[in-house]
């Protein structure tokens, strides 16, 4: 991405005025900016001034300039801003959508500290930072606060990823901080995330990274978990400042960082997955950029300056105008913005995925978008703006688009369409289909909005082309598939997606509902269809008809118009729907009813009254009847019962009309008395329910109200007599009997006697009943009455009329149970028999007839096989002991296996027959293993051979063969049968028959007699493979003799013999096949050879038109010759291509050279025209008189090569003189000097090439040299002689160049002498300038051999002084050097001394460059670590000289862990005032104060040594320029402190206790610099040992937290609380190490526990007269410093002794004690403390001490 400056917003003050921030709207409509005199600029997307308001103060009364505002954004909404200010609020102003509109406030946001920087990711939702570390967020709707998380560190910056889901917050302690409002999948952590070096005041979240820069100089991207990806290192760059704002893209892909008149630009490269910088947009005099805001679209980048000027850029990586109309600006990889150049729209089109988009083209009629990514599609609808993006594997750019349907795009590719839906991410769906006309298609998306129906989505297709596919979108589920029985070419869902249109090939036009997967065809010879649009309408055409369905729910019902011309299209605008026809030339339109089409439209939104309004208006016909009647069953359902009414009525059904007539005055009657719906009424409930003829739905309504009355009403009048009396019964009416008799009564009247007889029966009238029943025929139900009562099958007339009546009737099965009944058995059993129910006849039997079972059975099994029922008949032969009759019944049945079971369980052989027929069965079908042994059983083995063999399963058949027969009889059988089915023809029955019984011979003869040779072949291959060969060849030389050639061609070819084949055909004179076989079968050579013989057997020009034919002429002629056909080839020739005579004439030449008939031989090569060849032949031969004369006959030319030819046949024969002679005739010297070389006869080589060929001279003596080179001391003996004949003849360039290749490390001597004689002859006789090569040559040679003197004098002959110097130098002759330097060129005087020092150096003698160099010497003493020597020697130089070797040493000293040494350096050496020491001092001093164990009097001296060293470089800094630095009073405390234990050292020696004890206390108010545990240690012991426990507990509690802390890393926790009010520091330099051992400390936590538990102290320092702490110079009430004592170190408080230095003072009890002790004791330590004390403080006291 390149930034391209587009224009200046606000121009730049002269001074400060910082652009404190900036925003642009979502919309991308308005940018604001934020001014430093808090003035928000409101500018368009044109960067035009268009607004502007003032913010306020959060309390008035501090002024308008009390505040800053540091951050606002934009509402995702663009209507409100918010503002961020450092006076602890967030104000929200309402700007509206329009300019100009009124500002309101309508959020406010008061915190608890200065905000910093704001977001506004969402809605409702803005986030903020705080001055105290909080991270917060503000709820706009209910104008309340909360904290998101809280940190320590003020919150520098704030930034969200691209899609607003998540923030980071950088903290000016380096910390960045991550959190998710919805991590939307990516399972990245959240909190603490990096710390940064520096405060991230810079921060950026792309998409695959976080940038994070500040004042460090360094831009570092960080992984998604916090590691370094990157870093861009500008910290060397001097031109770059501090990073101060950061800005992403909003597509992720692009950072830009601002800094001082820069603005750095990073880009995401998705393929290396690392970040690029592009150019950095640099502008002088910009000064700090101070804000930075990003277009949303991503288009313009905003930059706001320290200077207040703001300037707008063009963000683009590339731009393109598309076809003219649009122009395409690639703000990012994954991000372009398309613009309409003529209406100036714009739609950013971008990837979510942060792919690369690689092309966008624009389609469909220039609405449509649709761009590629690696693993997406986008597409878009310009008109709607709504977009896509959809995961899509790259096809090669193989997908077809289609935009006929406005919400959604189809895309064709490998026989799959895919459906996406513009302003979804998600694909909708996918199916496989090969049609992918538009007209095969149909796509209804939520079209027309229907009540209770939400997500509308379907999909009609073709899975082939006579099948359609009907498929709901939204649910993914196939709706129904409609297989027709013609080709379909037109489909079209209607905008509801219920029912479907589709044409098919013979122009019919079939209706599909697919609720109920019903089709109708509603019309033929359709040539136009269509659905009138916002309607479920159809107008189609039908020949010379229109035909309009205005109700589609009665599709016989259609509405016709003649036509004269056709349909070509449908309009529906304005109120009206007209059909365009074009008539000839003429287009005339027809204007639809667009009421009928309204009606449907009002019945879809379910309004009933409009649609019963435009009813009214229509006169009654097919089509306005089936709309009534469509309304009727609309209104019923939707309870609109006046509607129905006038529906029914309209329909003429005159009693549905006056029953709702009648319900309607119900409830209209309910609804006036009672208000309300009267429809709920139960009346009119129960009137719809018996409308709907559901009576139980209509009895609960009434029930429910308890109008049993109206029930029983209602049941009468429907003569539900039933129904009537029960519900009487059930709620014990009174008019029950009155009911039942007026029932009997209508039941008489009505002559049902049969319903009248149910009556009597429910009454328990039987008799009656049963009369009843009998007059109505019906005497079954009588009889089944009178043998349920008792009383009646007693009474012996009723029954016998009861019988007489079914016994007429035929009802002779319910007679017998009439006759059981009664037990009249024999009767009972006649009438069972009769009627044919033999299982209650056999009942009966087996109880009262036993004998008669078994003829029963038998009887049953005949009636059920006169029934057909065979497989029922079965059992009863079974049971009646009929086998027989039972098998037969079984096969009749086809139940096999039971007549098996059943023959298996006779007795006597009598089945036999029975036996053949199941097995013929089971062959018939195939189980042949259940026939074989039922074949068997029967004595049908020959059958069961014949099944066997018929179904080729020769094995079984053999097998059962020889289980029954001899293997003779077998094999006999066997051939006999296969002779016989080869007699029938069947020859692969009778192979497998032979096969069978082991005889393939006998197949193949079969075969071979029959001429079948393929299937010979196979039996061969089979059982005698290694016979096959010999098979084929046999075969085809039968073939042949019966001039069945191409079957013998085939057989030779299968047998390897493709050569036999083109015998075959030659022999045959048939050439063409011959040759064909050659060429397809044979070698790369053969059909040539075929074609040969065959123009040979043809002859003259035939040949010729053959060959050419062919392209083999000259192929066959080189064939001839070759094969020395030569009268062939030469015939060949001389017809067709004369010019290869020569070449016969050659070939034949050659032929009869090898013959060795060489007169023959060279008439034929001078025919040919190659006398050459001739003369080669006699030099060969070496005939050279032969050679001489066909030469100079012949070929001049080859004169020489036979004098040459001579000359070698000599040099062999060693006859040099005679061979030069030769060569020297044939003008060849070269070649006697090639013969000489190889003789190695160099000086006859020579000789002849310096007469002969001087100008190849110089090679050949380099050749020569080389040579020598090779040979070693006998070359260079060679050379040597050579370098001298040419210094003998004059030529010294020559001989010098041979003297000086002479190399032979063997012999050092004969080298020099050659090179100085080299150069002598150079400088005698050649050029000046050719002699300085060659001394140039010789001089560093001479010096390898170790002859300087030699080289040098050389060098001195030519005047070439440096060289002379050099060489004496490497020779080390320093004075011969120094002299010619002298002498010859002064100015090399210096040269040769730096030499010589370096020399010294080189050779580490120190000592010896002392003379020389005094600073070398030391430094390399320094270097060497001679410290000793070098500070000796440095003592002697100056002393700014010796103390910088000093400060080196003490360093090193220091370095090594020995201070002490240090510390006497500088006690002999002194402490100079140089601020470069100061460094070593202190570390040298701290070094000290940390060595453990010196607190005893034996220290005295190096507690001394450092007391004097200090107060040495404390006097030397008073008078230097850093006297009363701060550097100075440190080293003043330093010195103090190392008073204080030189003192306490002293004071231990001579058994000052308390003096030594006072100064460790008061070396506790120096713990900034003494190591803090130690200092405790040191006072609590000594304190201790005097018994001041209060202090010790204190002092050595303190030591225990103390060294606590330090193990765990960490002095935080420490409790300050018993040193408020003194003078000793809480805050002290964390110590590397405990300095007491683990055994000390260990003891001192013992005392402590001890003390504390036996509570004996009191936890409170002892305090003085000031009621102060006593050893704390500061006193706590009135903040007066005291002095301290020189002597404890106390505060000097009364009785005090002055000293005449300023402020030096002590209580004058201790300097009296200490100075008797010093005069007891005489102790040298405490006289070198006062003679300190006298010189430190200007001199003792009067009652002073004098030292003797």
């Amino acid at each position: 991405m390149q930034l391209k400056h587009l224009k200046t917003l606000l121009t730049p003050q002269e001074g400060a005025a910082k652009v404190t921030c900036m925003t642009w709207a979502p919309n991308n409509g308005k940018f604001a900016v934020c001014t430093v005199d808090r003035v928000v600029l409101l500018y368009d997307e044109q960067g035009e001034k268009r607004d502007k308001f003032s913010t306020k103060p959060a309390d008035s009364k501090y002024g308008k300039k009390s505040y800053v505002v540091k951050a606002m954004a934009f509402s995702p909404d663009s209507t409100k801003i918010a503002i961020a200010q450092t006076d602890n609020i967030i104000y929200v102003y309402k700007i509206g959508e329009e300019w100009g509109e009124k500002k309101v406030i309508c959020n406010k946001f008061v915190q608890t500290s200065a905000l910093t920087c704001l977001l506004w990711p969402a809605e409702h939702a803005i986030v903020f930072g705080l001055t105290e570390g909080k991270v917060r967020l503000a709820n706009t709707k209910t104008n309340k606060s909360s904290t998101v998380y809280g940190t320590d560190s003020y919150v520098v910056s704030l930034t969200s990823n691209v899609s607003g889901k998540g923030m980071l917050s950088g903290h000016a302690d380096g910390t960045v901080v991550r959190y998710f409002f919805d991590d939307e999948g990516s399972g990245e952590s959240q909190g603490k995330l990096l710390t940064h070096p520096c405060p991230p005041y810079a921060l950026a979240w792309g998409t695959n990274s976080i940038i994070v820069a500040g004042c460090d100089k360094k831009i570092v991207a960080y992984g998604r978990e916090g590691h370094i990806q990157q870093t861009f290192d500008y910290s060397r760059d001097r031109s770059e400042k501090e990073f101060t704002v950061a800005a992403t893209s909003p597509s992720g892909q692009s950072v830009v960082i601002g800094s001082f008149d820069r603005l750095r630009v990073f880009n995401w490269g998705p393929r290396k997955g690392a970040w690029d910088e592009a150019s950095p947009k640099e502008i002088p005099n910009l000064y700090t950029i101070t804000a930075l805001a990003w277009k949303k679209d991503g288009s313009r980048l905003c930059a706001g300056t320290l200077c207040g000027g703001v300037e707008q850029f063009d963000c683009c990586l590339r731009r393109s105008i598309y076809k003219n109309k649009f122009e395409m600006t690639y703000v990012g990889l994954s991000q372009v913005i398309v613009k309409n150049l003529s209406t100036g729209m714009r739609v950013v089109l971008k990837s979510h995925y942060g792919y690369e988009i690689d092309e966008v083209k624009i389609m469909g009629k220039d609405r449509y978008l649709v761009g590629h990514t690696s693993d997406t599609l986008l597409l878009g609808d310009l008109s709607s703006n709504k977009l896509s993006e959809v995961a899509w594997q790259g096809s090669g750019g193989n997908e077809k688009f289609f935009f006929e349907n406005e919400t959604v795009c189809m895309i064709f590719n490998a026989g799959e369409l895919t459906l996406v839906e513009y302003g979804s991410n998600d694909i909708l769906g996918s199916v496989r289909t090969e049609f992918m006309n538009p007209h095969l298609i149909s796509v209804r998306l939520n079209e027309r909005k229907q009540r209770g129906v939400e997500g509308n989505k379907k999909l009609a297709y073709l899975i082939d082309i006579k099948t359609i596919a009907i498929v709901d979108l939204a649910g993914g589920y196939n709706l129904g598939t409609i297989n027709h029985d013609s080709k379909i070419d037109w489909l079209e869902l209607n905008e509801t997606g219920r029912k479907l249109l589709f044409r098919d090939k013979k122009l019919r036009l079939h209706l599909y509902d697919i609720e109920s997967s019903v089709k109708t065809t509603v019309l033929s010879f359709c040539s136009y269809v269509q659905w009138v649009p916002g309607s479920d309408v159809v107008v189609s055409q039908n020949r010379g008809n229109l035909c309009v369905w205005y109700n589609i729910d009665s599709p016989e019902r259609a509405t016709m118009f003649p036509l004269r011309g056709d349909v070509v299209d449908l309009e529906r605008s304005n109120g009206k729907t007209e059909v365009i026809v074009t008539e000839g030339v003429n287009t005339v339109s027809y204007t639809l009813d667009e009421g009928l089409i309204e009606f449907g439209t009002a019945i879809d939104d379910g309004d009933y009254y409009r649609a019963t309004a435009f009813l009214e208006t229509l006169e009654m016909s097919s089509e306005t009847e089936a709309m009534w009647k469509t309304l009727s069953k609309l209104s019923l359902e939707a309870r609109q019962l006046h509607i129905a009414e006038r529906c029914f009525a309209a329909l003429g059904d005159v009693s549905k009309a006056r029953f709702l007539n009648q319900t309607n005055n119900i409830a209209d009657q309910v609804s006036k008395e009672y208000g309300g719906d009267g429809t709920e009424f139960y009346q009119v409930k129960a009137r719809l329910a018996m409308l709907d003829k559901n009576y139980k739905l209509a009895e609960m309504y009434y029930m429910e109200q308890n109008a049993i009355d109206e029930v029983m009403e209602m049941y009468q009048e429907l003569h539900m007599w039933d129904d009537c009396i029960a519900v009487a019964e059930s709620k014990g009416h009174p008019e029950l009997d009155n009911l039942r008799h007026s029932y009997y009564q209508w039941l008489m009247e009505t002559n049902q006697d049969e319903k009248a007889g149910e009556v009597k029966e429910g009454e328990e009238d039987f008799t009656g009943a049963i009369n009843l029943y009998l007059k109505a025929g019906l005497p079954a139900k009588a009889a089944r009455l009178a043998m349920s009562r008792e009383e009646l099958v007693t009474n012996s007339d009723v029954i016998n009329r009861i019988a007489a009546a079914l016994i007429k009737g035929e009802f002779y099965e319910r007679a017998g149970d009439l006759f059981e009944k009664i037990r009249n058995n024999q009767r009972a059993l006649d009438c069972y028999r009769k009627g044919n129910a033999f299982r209650k006849a056999v009942e009966l039997a087996r109880v009262a007839f036993p004998a008669d079972v078994v003829k029963l059975e038998e009887a049953w099994g005949d009636y059920l096989v006169q029934q057909k029922q065979l497989d029922a008949a079965i059992n009863h032969y079974i049971e009646a002991g009929c086998s027989s009759k039972a098998i037969e019944a079984a096969i009749g049945a086809r139940q096999w296996k039971k007549a098996v079971h059943i023959l298996e369980l006779q007795e006597d052989r009598s089945g036999g027959k029975y036996y053949l027929k199941i097995a013929q069965y089971y062959t018939s079908i195939q189980e042949y293993e259940v026939a074989e042994p039922l074949f068997v059983k029967g004595d049908h083995i020959k059958d069961a051979i014949d099944m066997y063999t018929v179904a080729g399963r020769w094995e079984q058949a053999h097998k059962l063969a020889a289980k029954c027969m001899t293997p003779e009889d077998v094999s006999t059988l066997y051939i006999s049968r296969a002779q016989d089915l080869e007699g029938e023809g069947k020859y692969k029955e009778a192979e497998r028959l032979f096969a069978t019984v082991e005889e393939p011979d006998l197949a193949i003869t079969m075969y071979k007699k029959n001429k079948m040779f393929d299937d010979v072949i196979r039996l061969v291959a089979k059982h005698h493979p290694d016979l096959l060969s010999e098979t084929h060849l046999h075969l085809a030389k039968e073939l042949e003799t019966e001039s069945r050639f191409s079957e013998a061609e085939y057989h030779y070819m299968e047998g390897q013999e493709w050569k036999g084949a083109v015998n075959m055909y030659r022999v045959n004179d048939m050439w063409e096949e011959a040759y064909r076989v050659a060429k397809s079968h044979g070698g790369a050579s053969a059909h040539k050879q075929v074609a040969y013989l065959w123009a040979k057997s043809l002859g003259g020009e035939a040949a010729v038109k053959l060959l050419n034919k062919f392209g083999l002429l000259e192929t066959a002629i080189d064939f001839a010759a070759d094969n020395c056909a030569f009268d062939f080839a030469f015939e060949l020739a001389r017809l067709s291509t004369k010019n290869k005579i020569p070449e016969i004439h050659l070939k034949n030449a050659m032929m009869l050279e090898d013959e060795g008939k060489f007169a023959e031989a060279e008439s034929e090569f001078i025919k040919a025209g190659k006398p050459k060849e001739a003369v080669l032949m006699y030099v060969h031969n070496q005939d050279w008189v032969g050679a001489q004369r066909v030469a100079e006959a012949n070929d001049p030319d080859s004169v020489s090569d036979v004098l040459v030819g001579q000359a070698k046949f000599c040099f062999e024969q060693k006859d040099f003189q005679k061979a030069e002679a030769f060569l020297l005739r044939a003008q060849r010297p070269e070649l006697a000097i090639k013969y000489y070389k190889d003789a190695e006869m160099w000086s006859d080589a020579m000789r002849i090439c310096k007469e002969y060929l001087p100008n190849k001279l110089s090679v050949l003596q380099e050749e020569y040299e080389k040579e020598a080179a090779k040979k070693g001391s006998r070359g260079v003996e060679g050379m040597v002689e050579q370098a001298k004949e040419w210094e003998l003849s004059g030529e010294y360039a020559r001989a010098v160049e041979c003297y000086l290749k002479v190399k032979d490390s063997t012999n050092g001597p004969l080298m020099e002498k050659c090179w100085m004689k080299a150069a002598e002859l150079a400088i005698k006789f050649l050029t000046q300038e050719r002699a300085v090569d060659v001394i140039h040559s010789v001089g560093p040679r001479l010096t390898q051999l170790r002859k300087y003197s030699a080289a040098a004098e050389l060098y001195l002959n030519l005047d070439l002084i440096k060289e002379a110097i050099d060489a004496f130098i490497e020779g080390e002759e320093w004075n011969k050097a120094k002299r010619v330097a002298k002498e010859l060129d002064p100015r090399f005087e210096d040269y040769v001394d730096q030499r010589y020092k370096e020399h010294l150096k080189n050779q580490g003698q120190a000592d010896s460059l002392v003379g020389v160099d005094v600073m070398a010497a030391l430094d390399m003493y320094a270097e060497r670590g001679q410290w000793e020597k070098c500070i000796e020697t440095a003592c002697k130089q100056s002393y700014k000289i010796l103390h910088k070797y000093v400060a080196l040493y003490a360093t090193h000293l220091i370095k090594e862990g020995r201070a002490e040494k240090a510390l006497n350096l500088y006690a002999q050496h002194g402490a100079p005032a140089n601020p470069q020491n100061f460094n070593i001092y202190k570390r040298m001093f701290l070094d000290l104060l940390n060595l453990l164990g010196r607190d005893s009097a034996e220290s005295f001296r190096m507690w001394a040594d450092l007391r004097d060293v200090m107060l040495l470089l404390c006097e030397n800094l008073t008078k230097s320029s850093d006297a009363n630095s701060p550097a100075h009073e440190e080293f003043e405390q330093m010195l103090l402190i190392s008073h204080y234990y030189a003192m306490r050292s002293a004071a231990n020696g001579v058994d000052l206790v308390s003096v030594a004890a006072k100064l460790s206390i008061s070396l506790l108010r120096h713990t900034e610099l003494i190591p803090a545990d130690k200092a405790f240690y040191e006072a609590g012991m000594a304190a201790r040992a005097l018994g001041w426990e209060n202090m010790a507990f204190i002092f050595l509690n303190r030591f225990l937290d103390l060294s606590d802390g330090i193990e765990e890393g960490n002095l935080d926790t420490l409790d300050h609380s018993d040193f408020q009010d003194t003078d000793i520091p809480f805050e002290v330099p964390f110590p590397a190490k405990l300095h007491v051992t683990d055994a000390q400390r260990e003891e001192i936590r013992d005392w402590v526990l001890t003390v504390s538990m036996d509570q004996r102290v009191e936890q409170v320092l002892p305090k003085d007269e000031r009621d102060t702490y006593e050893a704390s110079l500061l006193a706590a009430n009135t903040g007066i410093r005291s002095l301290p004592c020189v002597i404890t170190g106390y505060p000097v408080l009364r009785n005090k002794i002055e000293f005449k230095g300023p402020g030096k003072a002590a209580n004058k009890d201790d300097w009296n004690k200490f100075i008797m002790a010093t005069k007891t004791t005489h102790s040298p330590e405490c006289q070198d403390v006062l003679k300190f004390v006298s010189q430190w403080c200007g001199g003792l006291p009067a009652s002073g001490f004098s030292f003797h």
